[in-house]
C-alpha cells in the first residue's frame, strides 16, 4: 500500500484541548509523544487499528503508534502509523494535519517522529514520553538522534488527562457494564449441574461477543473454591458461583462481579451476600464530587472492620476507562502496585471508579460484588445496576 499523504489543515480535535495544555504546562511538556494504545486512542477520538487490536508483533519488530502533540500547536499535530492505515485515513481522516502511514517496526516510526520534531522546531524540545510503552530500541534511537532533548516521564500527566471522562466516553462505559452484565446474568442462567468452568467461561466469551463486547477475561469460582483460573471442575447443586468478567466496548473496560446458585440460596448465604453489600453501600454513600477519595475508602473500610465477616473480606475500589485500573488511583499496593495519589484530592465529577467487596469465606466459598459508579454533583449514578443478589443457575 502507498503511504497515505498528510494534511493541511486541523480536523475538529477530539479531545478538550485546552485542560490538556494546561496539564502539559503544569507538567513541564512542550510536546506529546504518546506511544501506548490507551493514549493514542484517547488523543484520536477513540480510534484504534484493528489489525493489531490483539497482537503488536510483526516480523522482527512491532507495530509502535505514534501521536505528536505539541502544546497549543495542533497545526503541528501528527500520526505515525502502520502503512496499511492509509486506508483507515481515506475512509475515515485523522484529525491530525500530518499523517505518516508508512512503517512496519519500531525504528522507522521512531525516525519519521524524530524527523517531524526536527521539521517543527522542536529538536530541543522537553518531551513527554512514556517509559512503560516506548521500546528501548526506539527510545534510544530518539535520544541519539535528539540530544538536546529533555525527555520527561509523561505518564502522570496522561493519567490525569484521561481521568475525567467525556459524556461520550461515559456512554461507552455504560454499554461495556450493560453487555457485560447482561452476559454475565445469561451465562448463569445457562449454566447447570455438571456443567465445568472451563465451559461456563467459553458461554461467557459467546455471550459478550454475540452482544458486540470484545471479551477479556473471566474469573470463576464455583462452591468452596477460591480458585480462580479454568478447570474441569463442575458446578453441584447448592453450590455458589462468582463470575467476574472484563469486556471492553470500543475500547472502554466493563469490569464487573455478580453472584450466582444453583439451587436456592440458604439463609447463610444471604446473610453473606447482605454483608458484602453493606460495605457496597457504605462506599457509594461517599461518592460525589468534592468529597476526598479517601474519605471514601476510610468510611468503607470503617463499616468492613466492624462487620462479623470482616476476617476474610476486602475492600477496594480504582479508577477505570481504557485500561482496568487507571486515576484516580484511591488506595496504595492493594493489590495492585501503585501509590495511592488520588487518596488526597477530591472526587471530580465524569470519574469513573469500580468498587469492590470480596469475601473469602473458609466454607462457603468467593462471595464478591463489584460495581460500577460515574461520579456526579450529588452522587453517583451506577452502571449495569441489575443482578446484584442471587442469580439461580439452570435457570
Amino acid at each position: 500500500m502507498n503511504i497515505a499523504p498528510g494534511k493541511t489543515e486541523v480536523s475538529s480535535i477530539p479531545f478538550e484541548q485546552a485542560r490538556v495544555d494546561r496539564l502539559m504546562d503544569e507538567a513541564g511538556i512542550d510536546v506529546l509523544f504518546a506511544t501506548s494504545k490507551h493514549n493514542t486512542q484517547y488523543l484520536l477520538g477513540g480510534y484504534k487499528f484493528i489489525f493489531f487490536a490483539a497482537m503488536d508483533a510483526i516480523g522482527h519488530s512491532r507495530y509502535l503508534p505514534i501521536v505528536l502533540y505539541e502544546k497549543g500547536g495542533p497545526e503541528h499535530a501528527a500520526y505515525i502509523g502502520n502503512r496499511m492505515e492509509g486506508g483507515e485515513h481515506q475512509n475515515h481522516p485523522f484529525w491530525t494535519p500530518t499523517l505518516h502511514a508508512a512503517c512496519w517496526g519500531t525504528l522507522d516510526a521512531a525516525n519519521l517522529a524524530v524527523e517531524h520534531l526536527q521539521k517543527i522546531g522542536k529538536g530541543a524540545a522537553r518531551i513527554g514520553i512514556e517509559p512503560a510503552f516506548l521500546p528501548s530500541d526506539a527510545y534510544t534511537l530518539i535520544r541519539k538522534a535528539l540530544p538536546d532533548a529533555k525527555l520527561i516521564d509523561a505518564t502522570g500527566m496522561l493519567e490525569t488527562m484521561r481521568a475525567i471522562k467525556t459524556e461520550a466516553e461515559l456512554e461507552k462505559l455504560r454499554t461495556a457494564s450493560e453487555l457485560i452484565t447482561d452476559s454475565m446474568l445469561a451465562t448463569i442462567a445457562w449454566a447447570r449441574e455438571g456443567t465445568s468452568k472451563t465451559d461456563i467461561i467459553e458461554q461467557l466469551r459467546r455471550e459478550e461477543t454475540n452482544r458486540g463486547a470484545h471479551f477479556e477475561y473471566c474469573l470463576l469460582t464455583l462452591g468452596s473454591s477460591h480458585n480462580r483460573a479454568a478447570s474441569s471442575q463442575a458446578w453441584k447443586k447448592g453450590e455458589v458461583l462468582s463470575i467476574d468478567s472484563g469486556g471492553n466496548y470500543h475500547g472502554y473496560i466493563g469490569d464487573l462481579c455478580r453472584m450466582g446458585v444453583l439451587g436456592e440460596p440458604d439463609a447463610e448465604l444471604e446473610d453473606l451476600l447482605a454483608e458484602v453489600e453493606t460495605v457496597q453501600q457504605a462506599a457509594f454513600s461517599k461518592v460525589r464530587a468534592g468529597t476526598l477519595g479517601g474519605d471514601m475508602i476510610a468510611h468503607a473500610e470503617s463499616v468492613l472492620k466492624a462487620s462479623k465477616v470482616a476476617s476474610y473480606t476486602d475492600f477496594f475500589a480504582h479508577g477505570m476507562g481504557l485500561i482496568t485500573h487507571e486515576a484516580p488511583f484511591l488506595m496504595t499496593n492493594h493489590p495492585v502496585a501503585y501509590e495511592g495519589t488520588y487518596a488526597g484530592k477530591p472526587l471530580e465529577r465524569n470519574m469513573v471508579l469500580s468498587v469492590e467487596t470480596t469475601m473469602l469465606h473458609p466454607a462457603r466459598g468467593f462471595i464478591k460484588l463489584e460495581d460500577t459508579v460515574a461520579v456526579t454533583d450529588s452522587g453517583y449514578a451506577m452502571f449495569g445496576d441489575r443482578g446484584r443478589g442471587w442469580n439461580r443457575g439452570g435457570a
